[in-house]
């Protein structure tokens, strides 16, 4: 079983075979995805939900601010690019590491490789409050989401 990760491309009900997969030269150098191969992904396979983007974006206005929806999907293709550009830098270095899972870390890394040091402290910070409600969570027998921070309940 061969250990390179290729893209997954979705097939067309039209289309007769599966794309070539071009050779990979290096098995530390990721094989490049061309423009061809790009537009044969669907919009909703590249992008984050634009109801997703847009109820974020909204809690970040005034409650009587509109946004306007090219804002929206213009912010929905910067965000989607954001996340692809640090996961793929996260990937290869799990790549070079011969591991499949990504990790907090890995992507604490990239975005420090990329030029994003100055949210780094912020992430950890983030990532370990992230753990550490998850951690919560899992120790009890009741439901929490992950997401939700536990909230200490009123005495009285």
């Amino acid at each position: 079983m061969s250990s390179e990760l290729h893209p997954i491309i979705p097939r067309e009900e039209n289309q007769q075979a599966p794309l070539p997969i071009p050779p990979q030269q290096d098995a530390t150098e990721p094989v490049p995805i061309t423009e061809q191969e790009v537009g044969e992904y669907r919009e909703q396979d590249r992008f984050l939900p634009i109801a997703n983007v847009s109820r974020i974006m909204k809690a970040s206005v005034p409650p009587t601010a509109k946004i306007a929806k090219d804002a929206k999907e213009c912010v929905q293709e910067c965000v989607s690019e954001f996340i692809s550009f640090i996961t793929s830098e996260a990937a290869e270095k799990c790549q070079m590491e011969k591991r499949k899972t990504i990790g907090g870390e890995d992507i604490l890394y990239a975005m420090g490789m990329l030029g994003f040091e100055n949210y780094e402290q912020t992430l950890k910070i983030h990532l370990a409050k992230l753990r550490q409600t998850g951690a919560a969570a899992s120790s009890t027998s009741t439901a929490v989401h992950r997401e939700q921070p536990i909230e200490p309940r009123p005495e009285g």
